[in-house]
């Protein structure tokens, strides 16, 4: 198992790409513990399942645009798991419009959520890691991080942003041996593209030469290799999972 006995918080980790994120780790021999806002109702079954393997997981209701709500979570975490070795910051939000129909309060609340719940957790978990002088932090941007899009400037902005993180953090973090790397889905397969119309979707498609959308388990696949050994050299980067949507 490749995170054989790793500690691991996973913001946004109940359903999506996060839960997938966090099925792997379990499945790789991590123990996690699971930051979100709320838990859907399948949650607790899910939960238990992976607590069958014999690994810890822990669930919490965590604000991460708190301050210091996550940093109380975050040393409640290490004092229970007896450490953090990886942090994955998977959450997100959007609050899709055109330019001219956004309000202070749609770019407020993405770019609080998204890139700020990213800085809190990433200065919290940064405190125990560099005590251990190691780590793997990985975050979770975004294709339109990289190109933009239209009616997505707060969320393509947020994700950028994230980018600009990964890389001062990794520059920062080296010399305590701490890599800081981000992954750009593409159009992944989840509960919030499955809404879309057969128009949007084949729009979608049309740009992505594999012709085929992206599961959550694939997204998955990278970050476990970006927390694994097999990164140990690789820090500062954006790898984009994406069927080749952008090159």
């Amino acid at each position: 198992m490749i995170l054989q006995d790793k500690r691991a918080i996973i913001t946004g980790g109940a359903r999506g790409i996060g839960r997938a994120i966090v099925r792997q780790f379990v499945n790789e021999g991590a123990h996690v513990a699971i930051f979100d806002v709320a838990f859907p109702e399948d949650f607790e079954q899910f939960a238990e399942e992976l607590r069958a393997t014999g690994r810890n997981v822990i669930a919490r209701s965590v604000d991460i645009t708190d301050g210091a709500a996550v940093d109380a979570a975050c040393d409640a975490v290490a004092a229970e798991l007896g450490g953090i070795d990886i942090l994955v910051n998977n959450a997100g939000i959007t609050r899709d419009k055109l330019m001219l129909r956004m309000t202070d309060e749609d770019w407020d609340k993405v770019m609080t959520v998204n890139l700020k719940g990213a800085f809190l957790m990433t200065r919290a978990v940064f405190r125990h890691m560099m005590r251990s002088r190691k780590g793997k932090i990985v975050n979770i941007s975004s294709v339109v991080g990289v190109m933009g899009n239209a009616g997505q400037a707060n969320y393509s902005a947020s994700k950028a942003g994230m980018i600009g993180l990964t890389k001062s953090c990794a520059k920062e973090f080296a010399g305590r041996n701490i890599n800081v790397n981000a992954v750009a889905p593409g159009y992944v397969e989840t509960d919030m593209t499955h809404v879309l119309s057969e128009e949007q979707r084949n729009a979608f498609l049309s740009v992505i030469p594999l012709k085929r959308g992206c599961s959550p388990e694939e997204i998955a696949d990278t970050v476990i290799f970006l927390a694994s050994p097999k990164s140990d050299y690789i820090t500062g980067q954006v790898i984009n999972v994406d069927g080749g949507m952008i090159m």
